[in-house]
């Protein structure tokens, strides 16, 4: 049997980059609200926001759009990220 990182499934990378982008997500949004303003604050919280959208969709008897959609991704986000493989990484 293969050892490493090849034994895993797509769905398990999929899972543990997903569950980093929400757990680093979250502690940009606790350090946007408790961290006081300056220089640390805005190191940690700046990031970029590409975004798609809104995209309009005609099926003929139905019409809707879709978006927009947008990804915020920060230094807090990308460390998130890191724990999440690394927690991974010690459990399997």
């Amino acid at each position: 049997m293969a050892k490493g990182p090849s034994k895993h499934r797509p769905v398990f990378h999929l899972l543990v980059l997903s569950s980093g982008f929400v757990a680093g997500g979250l502690m940009a949004q606790l350090a946007r609200r408790f961290l006081p303003a300056g220089a640390v604050k805005e190191f940690l919280t700046a990031g970029v926001q590409p975004s798609v959208g809104p995209l309009p969709i005609d099926l003929i008897i139905l019409k809707f759009a879709l978006g927009p959609v947008a990804l915020d991704v920060s230094l807090l986000s990308l460390v998130g990220v890191l724990i999440a493989y690394l927690i991974a990484r010690s459990l399997f």
